[in-house]
This record gives C-alpha cells, sequence and structure tokens, in this order.
C-alpha cells in the first residue's frame, strides 16, 4: 500500500500530471519536456526525478540524452497508465501540450527521414543482392509460427522494422542498437498509439543491462556479419531467453562478395549452417529449424543466399558460459 501511496503523491502536481499525459503517448528526452511544457530545464528534471524514484517512470540514458517514458512493469506502472488514461485531452492545458508533442514529433521524423535518404543508396545496393525483405519477413513469421510471441528482444534493431513486423503479436517487444542514428529512425516509425508496448534502447549487444531470462523470443536480423565475434552475440542472446524461449537469427550464407567489407563494414562473408549451430548449442541453445531463402536470379555475380535459423533454449539451461568460450574456438 505504501508504494501505491507514494506514487499517488509523486502524480499529484499539476506539472506532473502534464507529464504523465505526454508519456503516456512518447519517449521523450528533457529538452523536447521543456520545449513542451514551457518551463525550465531544472524544474522538469526534478518532476522526472520524483516519478522515476516513485516507479510510474522509467529513465534510460543514450550517451549524453536521456529519455524517459512511462513505466512498463510493476505497481508504478499500473497507476502511471491508470492516470495518463484518465487524463483527458480535451483540457485545454493538455490539449496545448499535445499540439506541441505533434511539432516535436514532426522534428523528429524530418531529422531521421534526412538519416535514411543519405544512406538509402548504400542499403539499396545490399538489398539488391538477396531477395526482397518482404520475402524475408514472412519466412522469419513462418518459421516463429502463429499466436502470440509474447516478450520481444531485437538485437541490433536499426531502423526498429522487426519490432514493427512482430509487434502486433508481442506482449512487449524492445530494440536495442549501438546507433543513435538508427535508433532516431525507429523511434520515429514506432512513435505510433499501437506501438505503445514498443521501446528502443541505446546498449551494447554483447554486455547488455537486462535481466538473463526476461525474453521470450531474440532477434538477431542481419547483424552477425557486422561483429568481430558472432558467436558472443548468440551466448548474450541466449542468456536473455526464458527457459524454452526462442531465438531467430537472420543472416547470410558464405559467399565472396570482397566489396561489402571494403564499403559496407561487413566483418564476416557469412556463416555456414554448421557454424551459427556450433555457437547455439555451445549457449544451450538447439536449432529447431534451419531456412535456406537463395536470390531469385543467378547469374554469376555472387547474389546472397539468406538463411534463418531458428533455436530453442532448454528448460534446463543454465551456466553455459565456459563451455560457450571452450566450444568457439572448436567452430
Amino acid at each position: 500500500m505504501e508504494r501505491v501511496l507514494a506514487g499517488m503523491r509523486a502524480a499529484a502536481d499539476p506539472t506532473r500530471l502534464r507529464l504523465l499525459s505526454l508519456l503516456s503517448r512518447a519517449e521523450l528526452t528533457v529538452s523536447e519536456l521543456t520545449q513542451i511544457l514551457g518551463q525550465s530545464q531544472p524544474r522538469i528534471s526534478r518532476h522526472l526525478k520524483l516519478m522515476c524514484e516513485a516507479g510510474l517512470l522509467n529513465r534510460f540514458q543514450e550517451g549524453s540524452w536521456v529519455f524517459y517514458r512511462m513505466a512498463d512493469r510493476g505497481e508504478g506502472a499500473r497507476l502511471a497508465r491508470f492516470v495518463g488514461d484518465t487524463l483527458k485531452a480535451d483540457d485545454p492545458t493538455l490539449a496545448r501540450d499535445l499540439e506541441r508533442l505533434e511539432g516535436v514529433r514532426a522534428a523528429r521524423t524530418e531529422q531521421a527521414s534526412q538519416y535514411f535518404r543519405e544512406q538509402a543508396a548504400k542499403w539499396h545496393e545490399i538489398r539488391a543482392l538477396h531477395i526482397p525483405e518482404a520475402d524475408v519477413e514472412a519466412a522469419m513469421i513462418e518459421a516463429i509460427g502463429a499466436g502470440s510471441v509474447g516478450e520481444v528482444i531485437d538485437l541490433g534493431t536499426g531502423t526498429g522494422r522487426v519490432l514493427e513486423v512482430l509487434a502486433p503479436r508481442a506482449v512487449r517487444a524492445v530494440g536495442v542498437d549501438m546507433s543513435r542514428e538508427m535508433l532516431s529512425i525507429a523511434r520515429a516509425r514506432l512513435d505510433k498509439p499501437e506501438f505503445r508496448h514498443v521501446q528502443v534502447r541505446y546498449g551494447d549487444l554483447f554486455n547488455l543491462d537486462v535481466e538473463p531470462g526476461s525474453f521470450d523470443l531474440a532477434v538477431v536480423h542481419l547483424v552477425l556479419h557486422y561483429l568481430n565475434d558472432p558467436a558472443a552475440a548468440v551466448f548474450e542472446a541466449a542468456r536473455l531467453l526464458k527457459p524454452g524461449g526462442r531465438l531467430l537469427v537472420v543472416d547470410f550464407a558464405p559467399h565472396d562478395l570482397e566489396f561489402l567489407r571494403e564499403s559496407h563494414a561487413h566483418r564476416r562473408l557469412g556463416f555456414t549452417p554448421e557454424e551459427v549451430a556450433g555457437w547455439c548449442r555451445a549457449a544451450g541453445l538447439t536449432v529447431t529449424a534451419t531456412r535456406k531463402l537463395p536470390p531469385r536470379t543467378a547469374n554469376g555475380r555472387g547474389e546472397l543466399t539468406v538463411v534463418l535459423w531458428l533455436a530453442e533454449k532448454g528448460l534446463e539451461a543454465q551456466g553455459f558460459r565456459g563451455r560457450a568460450k571452450a566450444e568457439q574456438g572448436s567452430v
């Protein structure tokens, strides 16, 4: 009861109610909230600190930026959601705040779009070498199967497209990436009411500050070929899974397109099915399905074959770090 009372006290202020109203609709920085509310940054920061301490909000550091959003777990989250849903958008003060929020969203979208336009040519060059993304996404959905996917984490989320595809079937979805530019695109893409249960975070996928056994599904989509140590990324993904949880890896089969190293920062030129299966086995996972998606045309240029691996974490899977390191050297 004391936690509920603490949460109610933390919310019982006009400015804090305005903040809850905004943060029930979007994930925002202090500077953005200052711009919307027209109050000083120290004052906004004090209000945010009180609500974080009461469990109403979550705070996420991303370099020099700090993002706030309504808490999504615990008693504070339930109280914050109730208060946020109770506040009426037709209140004059809240209505003005929401108008300013739309301006912030528009600026974000334009910034993300500018970066996307600058990078589009590079992405198009790679995409032209394999089957359309829509076909890859359809294969991913087929591999995962029908029904709810529970709690999902997308490692190396990039533009957030995988989150967008899986969100309708997820209870909660989290995307992690080390590129702030990509996260800006993902936030703009996912800034919609139907994605309130989706969030993106800055983070190192080799060392995530996430409780082990938190997710039902982990996805690593076209990421491993960029990494110095892809086996370690598979192990980290396995660590995040609940017993019985699943890992979906999407990447390229072995190829000889050296220009992808030089022009697109690819560290590895694809992976064999046995290689990825070995990493999964070392991490306590069993590969249950492998599917190859070859390019639709073969003209001798060595186009890319996309491969999907689906693996499951055993109910008894615990303490595989030592074994993982031993097997990495033998794969």
